[in-house]
């Protein structure tokens, strides 16, 4: 797995959008019993903390010790720095494993492995993520452009499973589907979209070869695009995929 925020954790905590309870609740219904479940990739514990309202005990790992010093502490919650596919979980622990906005950096052969290993029989592995955000056209324009235009090059080829809504990742489980669209959703001035957008892994890959940082080069577009109201709703479409572990 590669690491790609730990230089820009704190941003990641600050202006990364939470997920929606909608969505949370929907890949609940299909775990009967809360005992443990494990946050794979957990970055600064988004998930992880509505985990633990849920669950007995909550075990989130992420290869950056960065991230996960931001990370939101309860008791019942252990951060470990680990990876996906290299970690002490032992036989049938789990009842839930979530992965969020984490996957398609994942090597899917062996972490799945791990899954049919360290899942219970029967166990959930619900795979959650969001694509661009969007807002007034004007705007979405402007991030389009910064995205596909400026960035294009930037981008890991991992990128790929994002832009096809996780569609296309190995999933080798038995699929439960998903009808329902669900969109996590924030009110943002244009520093906050600023924020959020540098924490973009390919502006990080950019300035390491470029002087000048791409989101500040697209600024005065924003501006120009943002019309009346200091705050603007941003909704960013929500990728799902859950499956059932099967022994």
């Amino acid at each position: 797995m590669k690491d790609n925020f730990s230089k820009q954790a704190d941003g990641y905590a600050t202006f990364r959008p939470s997920y929606p309870r909608e969505a949370f609740d929907f890949i609940l219904s299909f775990v009967p019993n809360k005992n443990t479940a494990w946050d794979c990739g957990t970055g600064n514990g988004q998930l992880a903390v509505q985990l633990a309202e849920h669950f007995d005990k909550v075990y989130a790992t992420d290869i950056s010790e960065k991230q996960i010093s931001k990370a939101a502490k309860k008791d019942n919650i252990v951060y470990e720095v680990s990876s996906a596919e290299e970690n002490a979980f032992t036989v049938s622990q789990f009842d839930l494993i979530t992965v969020a906005q984490a996957i398609h950096w994942f090597d899917f052969d062996r972490f799945y492995a791990k899954v049919n290993v360290t899942l219970k029989n029967g166990g959930i592995i619900a795979a959650i993520g969001y694509n661009l955000p969007e807002s007034d056209e004007a705007i979405n324009l402007v991030i389009r452009h910064l995205y596909a235009d400026i960035l294009d090059d930037y981008w890991d080829p991992e990128r790929k499973y994002i832009d096809n809504e996780y569609k296309n990742i190995p999933f080798p489980f038995k699929e439960i589907p998903v009808s329902e669209k669900f969109a996590q959703r924030a009110m943002w001035t244009i520093e906050d979209l600023k924020g959020y957008l540098n924490t973009w892994s390919a502006v990080q890959h950019y300035l390491k070869t470029n002087t000048e940082n791409p989101v500040d080069a697209v600024l005065d577009d924003f501006k120009k695009a943002w019309g009346d109201g200091e705050k603007k709703e941003f909704r960013f479409p929500t990728l799902l995929r859950i499956g059932r572990v099967i022994k």
